[in-house]
């Protein structure tokens, strides 16, 4: 389970971070407040940019949480610049890096819920493949999006980040 969560959840959540990155320079080289990328939405009733980093963020401190019995700590929702975006970036990934690998032993039964789900639960496994990993890439692509749809020079390479290329036995 640590190897499907843990890696993966950090490497999106950097990717995501060099995304903002891109955001900045972008804003400064057009010579416009990168705050209207902030407010930015695919959708007039979907998150903005924010609220997106915040609730990828949230899916992975919390998703780690939930599948080894830890307590994720509790992060305001009151980022208003890209840097403050980036500084929660930060705080998810060392909390999820901060979970030992032993600490998910037994998570594929553990029952995992949320205030929302009215005491419903899944199992470990369920909620990884079926809520957590997709949940959390509908944030991080929809972040990407945003910026890519407000002309951010951004391709995949940038949203995949570095692959773990092996090389052919000679």
């Amino acid at each position: 389970m640590y190897e499907l969560t843990v890696p993966q959840l950090t490497k999106m959540l950097h990717n995501l971070s060099h995304c903002l990155d891109r955001a900045a320079a972008f804003a400064e080289s057009k010579k416009f407040d990168s705050g209207v990328l902030l407010r930015s939405r695919l959708a007039p009733d979907q998150f903005d940019l924010i609220r997106q980093v915040q609730i990828a963020c949230d899916n992975a401190k919390n998703g780690v949480a939930r599948l080894t019995g830890t307590t994720a700590p509790n992060h305001e929702d009151n980022e208003k610049t890209l840097e403050e975006l980036k500084a929660r970036i930060d705080k998810a990934i060392a909390f999820v890096r901060s979970v030992p690998q032993e600490a998910f032993l037994g998570a594929s039964a553990r029952h995992c819920s949320q205030p929302r789900w009215a005491e419903k639960y899944l199992t470990g496994d369920e909620y990884v493949v079926q809520y957590l990993l997709p949940n959390f890439y509908f944030h991080v692509t929809t972040a990407y999006a945003i910026l890519r749809h407000n002309g951010v020079e951004l391709g995949k390479k940038d949203f995949l980040g570095e692959l773990p290329y092996k090389a052919p036995a000679a």
